[in-house]
């Protein structure tokens, strides 16, 4: 029997003809409906796809049998994914493909402010000629600042390239060797709003992300540079920039809005060029969209693929417990490697059952480790993304004769540069329902639970240093949970493994450190 889907909106006709020849599916497409009105009609539908359509808790109530929502695109704000959920709804979105269609569009508006294009065709059909008023000025050999260096920013550093500029670029996680081949400078975030003519932000909105150009950076900027907003609205703090435009006349080109609607927007009297969010709106951009979408579906029914679901911490069929392990493990070894410095090898070794999710579990992985990942990309955007930032990733083959059975192993491996390479392994398991990690480098049977604050701490094997660390840690008001110290296999190494009950200052880390001669210690909250 076929299966129904729904498609709402205006797109693609190859999503439709990508589901039909399937020979699985039936297509209703109509988008002058409504999908209100299509949701009354079609009850039955299995799947549906959309654009922008704000699908609410009342029109997922109107389907019997729905068993999944697929954003052609990739935000799903307009999703009630929460109530999806509660539906037993997995709902799905197409990351990176509109990301050339977001490049090009910040070029465009370069261009268009630079020669003032828009004003200038406004006043040639009245009739005016007025060549001196839109003197423009050319962004050949101009430096620009791309903040966030993932896909989106990668298409534009490589299309900005024919203008000959100066490209500098800022994301904490991108390798100075894949800095290299793209072609980019890499530069601290002060660094490049200071040095840059224009700067375009890459970087999705989040805790980290919101309002991070603020006064401090925008005050560092060249009068009559440029800042151009493609991506998220909530990642420039619109007071400051209002602040800062009236004393150093800061151009300001955006396409991004807290709403996605008609009516006044906010930042009208700051914005140079504004355009309603049409970066991703080209006809290449939407038929890369419908093609993901009817395949990620196909893909979904018939082998069970799940790596793209945004409302559903884990595929079926997997403990929930494994997907938190394999963040956690990931987690405390960045911070054995230590998180400032840039990472050049990931490893894993999925054990037992937990072998066949190895494609879902390489996104917790990532989320762990790679600042600015988002979790909602699947498993072969997660590859892409390390690949993009010139980080080699392995999944092992497990030995199963080891015995491990469902365990999960990490290496990370930072590169040598004026300080010696960081590597770092772990590995973990889950142990009636709780996370548990088994092994620290070379320090084995462990069995603690991550979970909470987390000093470690390495340190040459001797008499006394676990007594300098708790009475350090006591004098600081700071009190001790649980204790691990095991050898390493030779003796020659110890850990210190802390539960306490607050966070661990840096000064307290680092004296520490100092007074035990330690090889590595770190705090870590997971």
């Amino acid at each position: 029997m076929q299966k129904k889907v729904l498609i709402p909106t205006r797109l693609d006709d190859i999503a439709r003809r990508t589901l039909e020849s399937d020979g699985g599916y039936v297509v209703v497409q109509d988008d002058a409906a409504g999908l209100e009105a299509l949701a009354a009609a079609h009850p039955d539908a299995h799947a549906m796809i959309v654009r922008s359509e704000e699908v609410t808790a009342e029109i997922l109530d109107s389907f019997r049998r729905l068993k999944v929502i697929i954003r052609a695109g990739a935000g799903y704000n307009t999703i009630d994914v929460t109530h999806a959920r509660a539906c037993d709804i997995d709902v799905m979105n197409t990351p990176g493909a509109n990301a050339n269609a977001v490049a090009e569009e910040v070029i465009a508006l370069m261009l268009a402010d630079a020669r003032h294009i828009v004003a200038a065709d406004i006043s040639a059909r009245a009739g005016r000629w007025e060549k001196k008023k839109f003197m423009g000025r050319e962004i050949m050999g101009k430096t620009i600042g791309v903040v966030g260096v993932g896909e989106v920013g990668q298409c534009v550093i490589r299309r900005l390239q024919g203008f000959d500029m100066n490209i500098l670029g800022y994301d904490p996680v991108l390798t100075e060797e894949r800095a290299r081949e793209l072609g980019v400078e890499l530069v601290e975030l002060a660094d490049l709003f200071g040095q840059s003519d224009y700067v375009t932000l890459h970087v999705p909105e989040n805790d980290q992300t919101l309002h991070m150009v603020n006064r401090e950076l925008l005050d560092l900027m060249k009068p009559g540079a440029t800042i151009i907003n493609c991506a998220r609205a909530g990642i420039i703090h619109e007071e400051d920039l209002r602040a800062v435009r009236q004393k150093k006349e800061v151009r300001f080109l955006n396409d991004v809005y807290s709403q996605d609607e008609p009516g006044p927007k906010s930042i009208a009297d700051v914005a140079d060029l504004m355009l309603p969010h049409l970066g991703g709106s080209t006809v290449e951009a939407n038929g890369n969209a419908a093609r993901r979408a009817a395949e990620q579906l196909i893909e979904f029914d018939v082998k069970g693929i799940t790596s793209y679901i945004v409302n559903r911490d884990i595929p079926a069929g997997l403990d929930e417990a494994y997907g938190e392990l394999a963040y956690s493990a990931a987690r405390l070894c960045r911070h054995m490697v230590d998180p400032r410095k840039k990472l050049s090898h990931i490893k894993t070794s999925f054990y037992g059952s937990l072998a066949e999710y190895r494609d879902w579990l390489i996104i917790p992985v990532a989320a762990a480790v790679l600042e600015g990942f988002n979790r909602s990309m699947g498993h072969a955007a997660a590859h892409q993304y390390m690949k993009d930032i010139g980080i080699d990733y392995e999944d092992r083959e497990p030995d199963e004769s080891k015995g491990f059975q469902n365990s999960i192993t990490i290496d990370l491996v930072a590169p040598a540069g004026a300080d010696p390479t960081r590597r770092a392994s772990v590995r973990g398991t889950v142990a009636e329902g709780n996370v548990m990690i088994s092994r620290i480098n070379d320090f084995d049977k462990l069995y603690f639970d991550p979970a909470g604050h987390n000093l470690i701490v390495t340190y040459e094997d001797r008499p006394g240093v676990l007594g300098q660390i708790a009475s350090t840690l006591a004098k600081s008001g700071i009190n001790i949970d649980d204790v691990r110290n095991p050898h390493d296999s030779k003796g020659v190494q110890s850990l210190a493994l802390l539960k306490v009950n607050q966070a661990v200052p840096d000064r307290i880390v680092d004296k520490i450190a100092k007074c035990i001669s330690a090889d590595v210690a770190v705090y870590a909250a997971l």
